[in-house]
Order: C-alpha cells, then structure tokens, then sequence
C-alpha cells in the first residue's frame, strides 16, 4: 500500500477524532484536571478545526493532482464519520447538544453509508450531492458553535438536522432511480 498527501491526512483526521472525544468527553480524566473549562472548549475546536482543515485539502488535492484510491475512497468518508461522531457524543455528554437532534444525523449517517455499500454491491455509484456538501458545513458550524458554547449553536445543530435529512431523501431519491 502506497500512501499519498491525501490519504495521510485522511489518516491524520482519523486519529485527530479520538483526541477531539477526550477533550470533550474526558474532562474527568486526570491529565485535564486543572485546566479551565474554557481552554479545553478552545483545544477541543483547534483540534476540529485542524480535522475539517484536512478534510477539504485532502479532497482537493486527490482531485487536483489525481491521486484518488480506492483506501481513499473508504479512509476518507470513514475519517469523516469519526470526527463527527467524536464531536457529537462529547457534546451530547456536555450537555451542549440535543441527544434527538444527534440521533437523526447519525442514523442517516448510517442508513446512507449502507445505501453506499448496497448501491456499489449493485454496481451503481452514488456521488455526493451539493445538498451532501452543505449538511457538512452546516454539521461543522454547528459543531463549533457548541463546542464553543456560544449562543445560536442549538439553533445551527437543528439548521442542521434539517439539512442532513434533506441530504438523506437527495442519496435515497437517486438511489431509487437506478
């Protein structure tokens, strides 16, 4: 297995995933007792940050310089999916986030990443969607929002509920189109 520029960050957001899940989550942990509430809030959305930074430039430059595989074609959706897991659960355990609202963004999450497998079982592909692309950016400021306690993320978290059900009907819809 040859490793390219993109499939390292791919990996790089993978592992950035579980440190983002002890930031939030892990506030009890020892090695982060004596650190304000806040500094953490702060770590927590560098660390994010840094995960979604990669996520962009990993896509643009497997698509700018060719460089797709197919372990890209798998890291890289699998990256995404554990970042925002990790995000989701330990802002649920801060209480920041609605348990509901997580409830329908990771069960379409799941329901569209086995459409995904049964699609190519069938030998069709379904691409990602502009609506796709906008359920992830309006995941990402909801996420900083409330990783940052800052007034409107509740609201943003729904916006993007919303939005990621939307995504969902948009996969299904061409799915059933064969």
């Amino acid at each position: 297995m040859r490793m390219n520029l993109p499939n390292i960050l791919a990996f790089s957001r993978l592992a950035m995933a579980p440190l983002l899940l002890w930031l939030l989550a892990g506030r009890d942990s020892s090695l982060l007792q004596g650190i304000h509430e806040s500094w953490l809030d702060y770590f927590a959305a560098l660390v994010f940050v840094l995960a979604s930074v990669t996520d962009f430039f990993d896509g643009y430059i497997a698509r700018m310089f060719n460089q797709i595989t197919a372990l890209g074609k798998i890291i890289d959706p699998l990256a995404d999916k554990m970042l925002t897991l990790a995000a989701f659960l330990g802002l649920v355990v801060l209480q920041r986030a609605d348990v509901w609202a997580i409830f329908l963004i990771l069960s379409r999450e799941f329901f569209i990443t086995g459409l995904r497998v049964v699609a190519v079982g069938e030998g069709k592909e379904i691409s990602s969607s502009m609506a796709g692309k906008v359920k992830t950016v309006s995941q990402m400021f909801a996420i900083g929002f409330l990783t940052m306690n800052w007034p409107g993320g509740e609201t943003l978290l729904w916006i993007a509920v919303a939005i990621t059900l939307y995504s969902g009907y948009e996969y299904i819809r061409e799915y059933a189109k064969g």
